[in-house]
């Protein structure tokens, strides 16, 4: 938008890449003038389509906007778009009139508690319960979490490692119901940046994921320790297909060989389509470099 805002205003000085410099415009000054486009005043047209258009507008441009615009740029449904396109979840938006903040204010202050989360979590956490903009519980963190994709992925990992409610929670709100594993894990994976090696971490996350697809999943026939077995066993798979360093990759054969061994009772048709999935639909995580610990395991 706010190349859009650029181009109309060159459109209107006759600077644009496409105005005519030639001696027929510079001879017609009378022509030029019926054939330039000037960017309306947004207070002259009806507010509701002033406010369509400055809804297109990022918070930099929107704020830049308020210097001409002040009382439509500065509307508090466009901010609250914002806020809630940026961040889904936050207490304050339920009771954000009762608290005296306006949704740009709050916008503000969350984009300098991401900036601090991002560095330091602890310190980003401590700076949204003191502004009021989060509840300090483990669900309320954990909603604010699944509801942006603004915060560092390594940070989070340092919080989850500290404090595991948090990541029970996050992946109880998950729901994996008529869901392959396979896609149930990419699921889990594209809100949680997948651990680089075999660690206590990787083991609760996978512990608590496995007791949730079996209650998502009660008539699959499998229980919560098959599922863990499972999980880690596609999870060396996919380092074991994805990783270029690895020459002589798993063959289906040899997948099916090793899961039988430690879950002798398993469908063998279904472990085919286990590595059939991952085969055909790729990695169910993107791993790190280091995951030798992975491959280790085999």
């Amino acid at each position: 938008m706010g190349l859009l805002l650029s181009r109309l205003k060159q459109l209107e000085l006759g600077h644009g890449p496409n105005c005519s410099t030639d001696s027929a415009y510079q001879n017609s000054p009378e022509k030029y003038q019926k054939t330039s486009i000037k960017f309306p005043d947004l207070e002259e047209i009806p507010t509701e389509l002033s406010l369509k258009i400055l809804k297109c507008l990022n918070a930099t441009d929107l704020c830049l906007a308020a210097c001409v615009w002040s009382s439509l740029a500065n509307d508090d449904t466009l901010w609250q778009g914002l806020c809630k396109s940026t961040w889904g979840y936050l207490s304050i938006y339920e009771k954000a009139q009762e608290s005296g903040k306006n949704f740009r204010r709050i916008f503000m202050l969350m984009d300098e508690a991401t900036l601090t989360f991002n560095v330091d979590w602890k310190k980003g956490l401590e700076y949204l319960f003191e502004k009021d903009l989060l509840e300090n519980n483990p669900m309320e963190i954990a909603k604010f979490i699944n509801s942006t994709q603004k915060l560092s992925s390594e940070q989070k990992k340092k919080l989850f490692s500290e404090n595991k409610q948090v990541l029970e929670n996050l992946i109880i709100m998950h729901n994996f119901e008529n869901q392959f594993l396979p896609t149930a894990l990419r699921k889990l994976f594209s809100k949680l940046e997948a651990h680089s090696e075999r660690t206590s971490n990787l083991a609760f996350l996978l512990e608590k994921f496995s007791k949730r697809f079996c209650s998502c999943n009660p008539k699959l026939g499998l229980n919560e320790d098959s599922v863990y077995i499972l999980c880690f066993s596609l999870i060396i798979l996919s380092v074991d297909l994805s990783n270029p360093a690895i020459k002589n990759k798993m063959s289906k054969r040899e997948f099916i060989k090793n899961t039988r061994n430690a879950l002798p009772d398993l469908n063998q048709d279904f472990t085919g389509h286990l590595y059939d999935n991952v085969y055909l639909n790729g990695s169910i995580a993107k791993f790190q470099r280091k995951d030798e610990n992975l491959v280790s395991i085999r």
